[in-house]
């Protein structure tokens, strides 16, 4: 075994150690929940150690974001560059609707309401004269489902009082 053991070497075999000792403690408890047939949970179950946050210069960090800036420099030049708005004067007019066309399409709905509505009123006076007819005929065969269901049942015999066998 070499002499020289720095603090870094045993605090890496310390964790090491641990690491074996957590799964050692895991595969026992396992076992005993083989031999018991109930699931156990391990008695204690040390919590891994936490690693200390290793901390990074003001300088490195200044050459990460300078080198991110220098990508990101480079990948907007190789992306092709946005066409420039179009101006008013080269885009199309607003398309307006003359006074004819909107008489026209006014007429036009005043038509179709007019439509709907005469047949709303056909729909409506056949309604009123279809449900006096229709109402009619229904009664009979309703009655006489009713008075197929009122029939009673033949009676059955009565029983016997006189008990048998004594």
């Amino acid at each position: 075994m070499p002499t020289n053991l720095t603090s870094e070497i045993i605090t890496a075999a310390i964790l090491g150690f641990e690491e074996q000792k957590r799964l050692i403690d895991s595969k026992i408890a396992e076992l005993k929940a083989t031999l018991s047939g109930s699931p156990t949970e391990p008695e204690a179950t040390p919590e891994p150690p936490h690693r200390k946050r290793r901390k990074m210069s003001a300088a490195g960090r200044k050459a990460i974001a300078e080198a991110q800036r220098k990508r990101w420099a480079e990948a907007k030049k190789e992306s092709e560059p946005a066409p420039p708005p179009p101006s008013k004067e080269a885009a199309t007019p607003k398309r307006r609707l003359s006074a004819a066309g909107r008489r026209n399409i006014i007429a036009a709905t005043k038509k179709r309401w007019a439509l709907k509505h005469a047949e709303a009123a056909k729909a409506e006076q056949a309604a009123k004269k279809a449900p006096a007819k229709s109402a009619l005929k229904r009664a009979p065969g309703k009655k006489a489902a009713v008075k197929k269901a009122a029939k009673p049942a033949p009676a059955a015999a009565p029983p016997a009082t006189e008990p048998a066998g004594e």
